[in-house]
């Protein structure tokens, strides 16, 4: 089902923000937007009378005062061949803030409204043109930090999801349809369902499901960025490590032990890959009340990182704290790096190997910057190892409101599953199928609530 808006009302917004720019663009849908562009517009050249997907050249005047506001590039688009599916204008202007203040204030006294954040894109999907999948991820492409977030949110927006949940939907069915005709025609002899296969089918519904679910920190590495700490004890360099990541000096670097006491985060883009970095106090038993909240907030920075970089001072053998640091760090997603390869060496990687396994080892100098490369290749392909993909081998990100819904509707098919071994009736298995049906249906919008729809686009920026 396509929910059917009520506002029959025209719209108009900035479609891009205010400031000081080359270009600034006012959008106007709706029923009215030709009458009102024909009332505020008038072209250098040619006919009065707006042609659909033609760019005109003239004036924005104000029909009141009959000044002229700016010169523009005007285009009327003729539903349902827009974005909206609605008559669709938009206005090039000079991007300065007062003009197109004034631009958008003459529209909206002809007799437009103010746009509602994300209504554009709500009023595409109310139309029908995308699914609420889809328009999820209209909003992920504005606010892609990285190429390969991009490339994920355009392939979402051509319906990757969307895909994937309509195929899982389509499996459902296929395992309902006989249940119900078993219900509706059990007059007729019809044989019942196999339980087996039933179970079985739900059984591999629910993997699918799972896949996804999994998929939801992958999606969240790509929108949010990887949580990678820098940890280690005092002065073995770890602060000289986050300078060379960020090819620039962020951190103060001293031979005295102790210096960083405070916790820095700084971000870098690696093939693609958002990386948050973060350099912190050594892991020691503090010298005093300053160093003992740098350690504390350390700790903490820790157990949120999804992954570790240990450093360890090839120029000092190993002691009790670094095994401590080790016993800490167990169960987490470790690189080690070995760093002052410019230093005569006091621990060999068989050393270090004896202590943390068959770990990745990375020799460095994060003076001279021996090694830096082949570390952020590694990095990137520690964060690429493990990846959620889906049956096809095909990356799908989800977010959290996805992996809410997926979660009810696998613990929905569970419970479905459990029942047909306890030989529940055939009318309550079919009754619960058609829950998670219905579930599934709130990914793509048809079956999702208002309220929900009202807090999806609140996200979206005025003007999309």
């Amino acid at each position: 089902m396509v929910f059917q808006g009520d506002d029959t009302d025209t719209i108009a917004a900035l479609a891009t923000p205010y400031g000081e720019s080359g270009i600034g663009i006012v959008r106007i849908s709706g029923p009215e937007a030709k009458r009102i562009a024909e009332k505020v517009f008038r072209p250098k050249r040619g006919p009065a009378l707006l042609q659909s997907h033609q760019i005109r050249y003239g004036e924005i005047v104000d029909p009141k005062e009959e000044g002229i506001i700016d010169e523009v590039l005007l285009t009327f688009m003729a539903a349902p061949m827009t974005y909206t599916r609605e008559d669709v204008v938009e206005i090039n202007c000079h991007g300065g803030f007062f003009v197109l203040q004034r631009v958008l204030e003459v529209v909206l006294r002809e007799g437009a409204r103010e746009a509602l954040p994300g209504e554009f894109t709500k009023r595409a999907f109310l139309a029908g043109r995308i699914d609420l999948a889809q328009a999820e991820a209209v909003a992920d492409i504005i606010q892609a930090k990285t190429e390969e977030g991009l490339r994920l949110a355009r392939e979402q927006l051509r319906g990757r999801l969307s895909q994937e949940v309509e195929g899982l939907r389509g499996e459902l069915l296929g395992i309902l349809v006989p249940i119900e005709a078993y219900i509706d025609f059990s007059e007729e002899d019809i044989d019942p369902p196999s339980m087996e296969g039933v179970r079985e089918g739900i059984h591999r519904i629910v993997a699918k499901v799972d896949g996804l679910i999994r998929a939801y920190e992958d999606g969240q590495v790509y929108r949010d960025g990887v949580k990678v700490a820098i940890v280690g004890k005092t002065n073995a360099g770890k602060s000289s490590l986050l300078n060379q990541l960020l090819e620039r000096k962020r951190a103060i670097v001293t031979a005295i032990p102790g210096t960083t006491t405070d916790v820095i985060e700084e971000v870098i883009n690696l093939s693609g890959v958002l990386i948050r970095l973060t350099d912190m106090a050594g892991l020691r038993d503090p010298m005093g009340e300053v160093e003992q909240e740098g350690v504390k907030l350390a700790e903490e920075k820790v157990s949120e990182a999804h992954l570790i970089l240990l450093v360890l001072d090839r120029n000092r053998p190993l002691d009790d704290e670094d095994r401590r640091i080790f016993r800490e760090l167990e169960g987490k997603k470790i690189i080690v790096v070995l760093n002052k390869i410019d230093l005569p060496p006091r621990l060999s990687e068989e050393d270090v190997r004896g202590e943390v396994g068959n770990r990745d080892i990375y020799p460095i100098s994060a003076l001279r910057g021996d090694g830096i490369e082949g570390l952020k290749a590694a990095l990137v392909d520690a964060i690429a190892k493990g990846r959620a993909r889906s049956e096809g081998g095909e990356f799908i990100p989800v977010n959290l409101r996805h992996k809410r819904v997926l979660e009810r509707a696998k613990e929905v098919l569970e419970g479905v599953s459990e029942g047909l071994e306890q030989r529940i009736p055939w009318d309550l298995a079919a009754i619960e199928t058609r829950r998670v049906l219905d579930t599934l249906g709130e990914i793509v919008g048809e079956t999702t609530s208002e309220e929900v729809l009202g807090e999806i686009f609140s996200r979206f920026c005025i003007g999309k």
